[in-house]
């Protein structure tokens, strides 16, 4: 390292004490993102262009995100046939300064070659495996007390594989999750019936079209999440598409919607929240990049 001249030592502690005293006069932690963690984006809402997968990075790279959230090429469609080489994924990721540790598996592949799913985590570097939802195979039906017991237990035994291996399994919230059970959310009866050791959670913000705060589940259940799903919601808009029959939440860009982000990122501390991924079209993906580098959380 060379030594700085007085001079230049003057002007570098002038420079420096200035944008201390911008961050300290505004509030603004300068450079900071949401809880001082890395931007994320799943690849779901990108699949379709994943046979140039280089280019999806790259794209991703450039509005500033550094972590990419997978979906297993062993369990999904054959749009995520391109990622199925997992050394190749981490070089991939590496020449743009990107990480995945996080990933999505199927439940039926977990059950079926788990010994394969996690030797192609290993290759990528993924450390965090995720599950869409528990309700596999139940064909949307509600689900009886026996089931979610049983779905439960299942679940347990695969996470203990999977710690075994030096894997956090963790569960997303869709579908089943929301269903209800002797007047109890699905969703609220996991938390009892998970090993907490075992399994953490993953918030799905957009579940806020179905009544579920992230802010107040982060509260009530702290340390048992590990990440979340990042999309902003327009509940009204929502709710007229519900009207004419299209269920699916309206989302916007972060910060445009009706969640309260500063009362969200404030509550995931709490929650354990160790990563978050955004999970919307490039477009949104683009906006909501922008505002969660400019959020002051």
């Amino acid at each position: 390292m060379t030594p700085l001249n007085r001079r230049d030592f003057l002007k570098h502690a002038a420079a420096t004490t200035a944008l201390a005293g911008l961050a300290g006069a505004s509030g603004v932690r300068l450079g900071a993102n949401p809880l001082g963690l890395p931007i994320g984006s799943q690849t779901w809402p990108h699949r379709f262009e994943l046979h140039d997968f280089p280019a999806v990075v790259k794209t991703l790279a450039d509005l500033g995100v550094t972590r990419l959230e997978l979906c297993s090429p062993l369990g999904y469609g054959p749009e995520f046939a391109p990622l199925k080489d997992g050394k190749q994924v981490k070089r991939i990721l590496a020449d743009h300064g990107m990480r995945a540790e996080s990933s999505h598996f199927q439940l039926k592949e977990l059950r079926t070659r788990q010994a394969e799913s996690i030797a192609w985590a290993k290759d990528v570097g993924i450390t965090q495996m995720l599950v869409a939802s528990l309700g596999d195979g139940n064909g949307g039906a509600t689900p009886t007390m026996d089931q979610v017991k049983k779905a439960a237990e299942e679940y347990n035994r695969i996470a203990a594989v999977a710690a075994s291996a030096g894997m956090q399994q963790g569960l997303h919230n869709e579908g089943f999750e929301s269903s209800m059970v002797e007047g109890k959310r699905t969703y609220d009866l996991l938390f009892d019936l998970l090993d907490p050791k075992l399994v953490k959670f993953q918030f799905q913000m957009s579940t806020i079209s179905n009544g579920f705060v992230a802010a107040d589940y982060f509260t009530k259940y702290p340390g048992r999440f590990i990440s979340m799903h990042i999309q902003d919601v327009d509940l009204k808009a929502t709710a007229a598409a519900a009207a004419g029959r299209n269920a699916a939440p309206v989302q916007v860009p972060v910060g445009k919607g009706d969640i309260d982000w500063q009362k969200t990122f404030a509550a995931a501390r709490t929650g354990g929240v160790k990563n978050y991924f955004v999970e919307q079209n490039m477009e949104l993906t683009r906006q909501s990049v922008a505002a969660l580098k400019a959020m002051n959380v």
